[in-house]
């Protein structure tokens, strides 16, 4: 049985995931549909791209992955179908594959070139689905698209490193459903700069000097609990995508906040981390 996931800006309120899952279900009934996201704020290809690249893995090879995010068509927003690392994905070209794409490198690019067979003012709904479907049949992407070598890069996806390396600017790429705040620096890209040396996290007037495991580590378990004040602190990890994480402990955005809203970060906005010169 295949399986078509969904990660789009539609939310829950209008018709336009249903409609989507309908069409898909009229032309393939006994298809899987996983719905990934239909949170992601409006046309956010940043958080599209963090999400999707953190949810596809969980899914079998062969999996088809429809991204309707920013997917009106123009000269700037042409349609692509990727094959990377043994999945599909439909989606516009507008960076939003580039976060995966940095990492292991697609099979196979199309550019969709379906568009005058199809009359359409809702691509996802209509293009995406043809080619998802047809895909899903066993299709081959030369039949609905032209090879192409190359995808459009997102903006602020790689962090900067100065020359001597003492200094990487990432960039806020995602605030997650508890107001957390995940950089575009990797674990691994930040280890290589480091060398073992001390540093500084800074994040508008937060500075950090310390990366915890985890987020509990931040607590100290020796005193009683009655006596602890560890909620609405502030903590920096390498979160489960070890992608740098500043983060509040036991955060609530409705109680004790969170590091989007007690410290001022929002999505785009400058992590700076400096290293002791060598």
């Amino acid at each position: 049985m295949a399986i078509i996931t969904l990660t789009t800006d539609f939310g829950e309120k209008d018709h336009f995931a249903g409609a989507t899952k309908g069409a898909i279900y009229n032309e393939l009934p006994d298809v899987k549909i996983v719905d990934i996201s239909h949170s992601v704020s409006p046309f956010s290809i940043p958080e599209a791209a963090y999400i999707i690249q953190n949810a596809y893995v969980s899914f079998p090879k062969g999996t088809i992955h429809i991204i309707g995010i920013d997917s009106e068509i123009n000269v700037e927003n042409k349609h692509i179908a990727v094959l990377l690392d043994g999945h599909y994905f439909i989606c516009a070209n507008n960076g939003i594959m580039s976060m995966i794409c940095a990492e292991i490198a697609p099979e196979k690019i199309v550019q969709i070139n379906i568009h005058d067979k199809i009359q359409t003012s809702f691509p996802v709904l209509d293009v995406f689905v043809k080619v998802a479907c047809h895909i899903a049949r066993g299709g081959t992407l030369e039949v609905i698209g032209k090879v192409i070598d190359h995808i459009k890069p997102i903006k602020n996806i790689i962090p900067f490193v100065n020359d001597d390396q003492t200094q990487i600017i990432g960039s806020i790429i995602y605030i997650d459903n508890y107001g957390n705040v995940i950089t575009n620096i990797k674990k691994p890209f930040f280890e290589t700069i480091q060398k073992g040396r001390s540093f500084i996290i800074s994040a508008r007037n937060n500075k950090f000097k310390r990366i915890h495991e985890k987020y509990s580590d931040i607590v100290d378990f020796t005193i009683p609990h009655e006596k602890r004040n560890d909620e609405g602190r502030g903590l920096v990890v390498f979160n489960a995508s070890n992608y740098l994480e500043i983060a509040v402990y036991k955060s609530n955005m409705a109680t004790v906040g969170s590091a989007s809203t007690l410290m001022g970060l929002n999505l785009m906005d400058t992590v700076t981390v400096n290293f002791e010169k060598i």
